[in-house]
């Protein structure tokens, strides 16, 4: 999919939102709102509130955060002279996306009421705001919105953008190695004439496999002046031929054979890696050609230190069934050190940056909208959430980035 077929249906359902759906009767205003109105700032009061206006009455309610968790505060108006907060009861709902709702009541203080409850963040929610002063009840209901969008699910699939519930996980202690992919001592041969003289022929090819005990060249012996024959020692893969007919058979390898149906993986450990990367740890190798891994175990930490490199190598033992991994190919492995559970976790894919915050978007219907995070440890693939999640909220897990620019293109905002 263009980035311009995703991009055109999208402005189109944003221009859409803007423009329909019915308004709420706020600051003494009826439903049917044009799309500059809709678009315009509600009116503040001298607490730079919104203004809350029925009749004689008006109401200024403003999220207060100075020094103190974010709560409601309001004053009361009659003629646009103030009453006393003991001149009325107030009562607000909010309701937030995944129909989680949020009651305030208001107790006088000095002279304002003050809300029961902290505003957490986002501050995105649908106000209902019920009022009783001098015997009358009075009822507004606004939206008020921030990093929050729509997108359709169409549009959301063909984007790439999708979901997955948050819920518990291991986060994992990993440090990250070179390494080096090399024959298993024992499976290895470098194969020599037994005796001295001209090689008569030649019977393998660089790559071929060979079995134990097939023929792999013919020498005429100096000595004898008979023919003898050099077989394989041990089944597996003509990895060198380093003989032709004519040439003379004597002290130097003729042939090297391994058997490459599991290899060892040489890993080098530097620095502190050596004192914590001990037998036994899980390692996941990664082959640089395709990006394929496998999961093995390190079976060893040789004793010694390379003096050119001061490395140690730690040495596990991967499967080559496929034949894919080859000798003396650089690999990447990943050694867990340690695992600890934790209740909640999300992808690392899944953060974004919103305004000052670590955030995540989920979803409810077409609706998506950020959730502050407070985090805890993290490892290569995921992160703890310690806080603004809770179990199975529908987390976007992949092309989180698209809805960030779609809220941030929205530009909504909210009330203080």
């Amino acid at each position: 999919m263009t980035l311009r077929s995703f991009l055109i249906p999208l402005l189109l359902t944003l221009s859409l939102a803007a423009c329909g759906g019915s308004q709420p009767e706020v600051q003494g205003e009826t439903a049917g709102h044009s799309e500059s109105e809709a678009d315009a700032e509600p009116a503040k009061g001298a607490h730079n509130g919104r203004l809350l206006i029925e009749g004689p009455y008006t109401v200024e309610l403003a999220i207060f955060e100075d020094g103190v968790p974010p709560e409601y505060r309001a004053w009361l108006y009659k003629d646009g002279e103030p009453l006393p907060p003991t001149a009325g009861e107030l009562t607000v709902v909010l309701t937030r996306l995944g129909d989680i709702t949020d009651t305030h009541t208001f107790t006088p203080k000095e002279d304002y009421l003050l809300g029961s409850l902290e505003v957490y963040e986002p501050h995105s929610f649908d106000v209902a705001v019920t009022a009783r002063i001098d015997g009358q009840t009075l009822a507004w209901t606004f939206p008020s919105y921030e990093g929050r969008t729509s997108i359709p699910a169409t549009v959301a699939k063909d984007a790439g953008i999708q979901i997955a519930p948050a819920g518990p996980g291991v986060i994992r202690d990993e440090h990250d190695v070179q390494g080096l992919l090399t024959p298993i001592e024992g499976r290895h041969a470098r194969i020599v004439a037994r005796f001295p003289g001209p090689v008569k022929a030649v019977r393998v090819g660089l790559g071929d496999t060979v079995r134990a005990g097939q023929a792999l060249a013919t020498v005429e012996s100096n000595v004898s002046l008979s023919n003898y024959t050099v077989t394989a020692p041990l089944a597996g893969t003509v990895l060198a031929r380093n003989v032709a007919v004519g040439d003379l058979a004597g002290e130097q390898p003729l042939f090297e054979i391994a058997d490459l149906s599991a290899l060892w993986v040489d890993l080098h450990l530097f620095g502190a890696d050596a004192q914590h990367i001990t037998p036994g740890l899980p390692v996941e190798v990664t082959r640089l050609s395709d990006g394929v891994s496998a999961r093995t175990t390190l079976d060893r930490v040789l004793p010694g230190t390379a003096t050119a490199s001061q490395s140690t190598v730690a040495r596990a033992t991967i499967d080559n069934a496929d034949g894919r991994w080859r000798p003396g190919a650089a690999v990447r492995a990943r050694v867990t050190v340690a695992e600890q559970k934790v209740d909640l976790m999300v992808p690392l894919a899944a953060l974004q940056r919103f305004r000052d915050w670590d955030v995540v978007f989920v979803r409810f219907g077409d609706d998506y909208e950020i959730r502050p995070l407070e985090l805890g440890r993290r490892d290569g693939v995921n992160v703890e959430v310690l806080g603004g999640l809770k179990a199975g909220d529908p987390v976007v897990v992949a092309q989180s980035y698209l809805v960030k620019a779609d809220i941030e293109k929205s530009g909504a905002s909210h009330d203080h």
